[in-house]
């Protein structure tokens, strides 16, 4: 690397933190503090208008406030996992291809659920994720629909279920219950991934009308254990309103309150692979919130929606269909619910941003569309790397190409810079001023070179993102010794790979830097390879610097993803074949000895010397 690419990559990082910390970090933050202040106005103007019932009821938001905040269980009660599933009156079992688990009959709770094909590590022996509890336990999180009739939420209401019920995917399953003159009818079916269906029908046996609100809420009590707060990673509460996404990260979460209206949405609370969702029929009105219903100390996080109030006749009845997701983030499932009916979906509005594209989705998307596409042709994602880096390659060629030819150039000017150099001495300005001559009367732009750089690294920070939020690379392996391109290099020099007992990343303090693998190291060594074929600098300090960088970076990347690292390898591999091509095109020779000291020692000595 010569000083362009150092500024290069300087540039390139400042410009995407610098846009983060003052562009849109800021617009986010006048933002909420707008909606914030609009809710406390129309508070102020419901509670002075002194509304009717039902929106005395809802609250300053509407009707989405009088959702059940927790099941009526409070925050310091917290039982294990299996005394929580054990507690309920009742239920009944899930299973699926993809889940198992069961509802509880107390609220018709979907609150234990284990995903089959998914581990909580590479063995497939190991423990099921367990996604969904109850809210009795330390974690609790789960989903659940009801009805608002005669001033009660229902939640946590008792239904009925024939005995030994099972819901599978061909076996739907009917719960009932009572509330007055009320006679509440669910039934649930599931598909063979993760989305429930719920059609509701709703009875008036009494003789006169009656007033009810439909709502759906997700719940998740404290913070998940394995969060660790990631600074490119939303997870949380998150909601879908027309086509604004509403994200509120855990920690913010505890005091932060969203609430808006629309037509078409969800909501839920997401983790980095997993999602509970709440969904409204698609095209009605309805009203979403996200707030803690707990305290600062013990949250009960709740993303929640409720919609326009509707009457049931006297002897008559009203229907509706509505939907439950939970399970994995597996983008080409979520984006076969997000089409219409017609095309085998279900018409849920922009259900795939339950990823986290972040603020580059113009390259996240894209990038994810040709390595899902790679993987599933090639059935590996190691390959899908390789051969979306011949991709990338191949867009950027032309610049790439300009970009090499100018470096050509600079080393066939060396020869003329080294003059200069002698000429000026310790005279910087008079050098700097006869190169800028030079250069011009070459028709050279020394920073050309920072060019395919400059583009490079917001790809790169892109793919980052890319395999670092979505679920398709988890566990999968590449080159046998791999077993998940999500993860870091299993590997170590510093156990020599496996030989010696002990986990060197295990050290305290020092041990995240001593996890280099196989690939960082082939990746440090292409670097280095790399930047002797780069034009030397004048400055024996930035020299040395430029020279130390492949080792620096091979360090730095040892903590990365290995499919991330594989990608920056091979790019680099394709970088050095492309540049010596255009090198030999431009009649650059190339004195390998020259670059390389160590290959003058091999050299046998000529007869005579």
């Amino acid at each position: 690397m010569d000083r362009n690419t150092i500024l290069a990559i300087a540039l390139s990082m400042a410009v995407i933190i610098g846009w983060e910390m003052f562009v849109l970090g800021p617009q986010r933050e006048a933002y909420e503090a707008a909606q914030q202040a609009a809710q406390e106005e129309a508070a102020a103007a419901a509670e002075a208008a002194g509304e009717g019932a039902v929106d005395a009821l809802s609250g300053p938001a509407g009707a989405a406030s009088f959702a059940p905040v927790a099941g009526g269980v409070a925050p310091s009660n917290v039982v294990p996992v299996e005394a929580a599933l054990a507690e309920a009156p009742g239920r009944v079992k899930i299973d699926t291809p993809e889940l198992v688990g069961s509802i509880n009959l107390a609220g018709a709770r979907i609150d234990d659920l284990q995903l089959k094909n998914f581990r909580e590590a590479v063995d497939p022996e190991s423990a099921r994720i367990r996604f969904l509890s109850p809210v009795a336990a330390e974690h609790g999180h789960y989903i659940e629909q009801g009805w608002l009739a005669a001033g009660k939420d229902g939640a946590g209401a008792l239904w009925t279920a024939d005995e030994g019920a099972t819901l599978t995917p061909s076996s739907p399953v009917t719960l009932t219950r009572r509330e007055g003159a009320l006679v509440f009818e669910r039934t649930l079916s599931v598909d063979d991934k993760f989305m429930f269906t719920v059609e509701d029908t709703v009875r008036n046996t009494g003789r006169e009308a009656e007033t009810v609100v439909p709502w759906g809420i997700v719940i998740q009590r404290n913070i998940p254990e394995d969060f660790r707060d990631f600074l490119i990673l939303h997870e949380g509460p998150i909601a879908i309103v027309g086509d604004s996404l509403f994200e509120r990260k855990y920690k913010k979460a505890r005091t932060a309150v969203v609430e808006k209206a629309g037509e078409r949405g969800w909501v839920g609370i997401t983790n980095k692979y997993w999602l509970a969702a709440a969904i409204p029929p698609q095209g009605e009105n309805f009203k979403a919130e996200l707030r803690n219903v707990g305290t600062e100390a013990e949250p009960i996080f709740r993303a929640s929606y409720s919609m326009d109030p509707r009457e049931v006749p006297a002897g008559g009845e009203i229907k509706l269909t509505s939907n439950l997701f939970g399970g994995a983030k597996v983008v080409d499932i979520l984006r076969q619910y997000e089409k219409e009916p017609e095309a085998g979906g279900l018409g849920v509005w922009d259900f795939d941003r339950a990823v986290d594209w972040g603020n580059f989705f113009i390259l996240t998307r894209p990038i994810f569309f040709l390595l899902n596409l790679f993987g599933n042709l090639t059935g590996n994602f190691g390959v899908a790397i390789l051969l979306l880096t011949l991709v990338i390659k191949a867009v950027l060629f032309p610049l790439a190409n300009k970009a090499y030819e100018s470096m050509s150039k600079m080393k066939k000017l060396q020869p003329q810079l080294e003059k200069l150099k002698e000429k000026h001495g310790d005279d910087k300005m008079a050098l700097q001023q006869d190169m800028m001559k030079l250069y011009q009367k070459e028709k050279l732009n020394p920073l050309a070179g920072c060019l395919p750089i400059l583009v490079q690294m917001p790809i790169f920070y892109a793919l980052y993102k890319t395999l670092f939020v979505t679920i398709e690379l988890r566990h999968e392996g590449f080159l046998g010794y791999i077993k998940d391109l999500s993860a870091p290099d299993p590997t170590s020099i510093f156990n020599l790979f496996g030989l010696l007992p002990y986990d060197p990343t295990a050290i305290p303090l020092i041990g995240a830097f001593l996890g280099l693998g196989v690939l960082p190291l082939l990746m440090g060594a292409a670097m280095w390879f790399q930047t002797k074929l780069n034009p030397p600098a004048t400055d024996p300090t930035q020299q040395m610097i430029f020279n130390l960088m492949p080792l620096m970076f091979m360090f730095l990347f040892a903590g990365f993803a290995s499919g991330l690292v594989l990608y920056w390898f091979w790019n680099t591999a394709l970088s050095i074949a492309q540049q010596y091509f255009i090198m030999r095109k431009n009649g650059v020779e190339i004195d390998w000895g020259e670059r390389f000291s160590f290959l003058k020692k091999l050299k046998a000595p000529a007869p005579g010397e």
